[in-house]
């Protein structure tokens, strides 16, 4: 079972484009390190408060991806710097 989520997501505190790539970074090391999971940026590349966020996790039980994915939107929402605006979760 393959899920997958698009997280778009508001950094207001951000005054540069360093910055914002700064928390980026910050909040996709620790999704890889905690939950081994696979994180990219999509879109808003130049956009210095604003980003989307790709997430993919695959196990062979449907409820344990579920899990991971939903503990990695938990430790996104755990940085202040940043506000996720819309969510879309999809199972494959």
């Amino acid at each position: 079972m393959i899920v997958y989520a698009e997280v778009e997501c508001m950094l207001y505190e951000g005054q540069s484009l360093k910055q914002k790539r700064s928390v980026i970074k910050r909040v996709m090391a620790k999704l890889r390190n905690d939950l081994n999971v696979a994180v990219t940026e999509l879109d808003y590349h130049d956009l210095w408060q604003r980003t989307k966020l790709g997430i993919v996790t695959l196990s062979n039980q449907k409820m344990h991806a579920e899990q991971v994915i939903q503990e990695a939107l938990r430790i996104m929402d755990a940085f202040p710097e940043l506000e996720r605006t819309i969510t879309d979760v999809e199972q494959i």
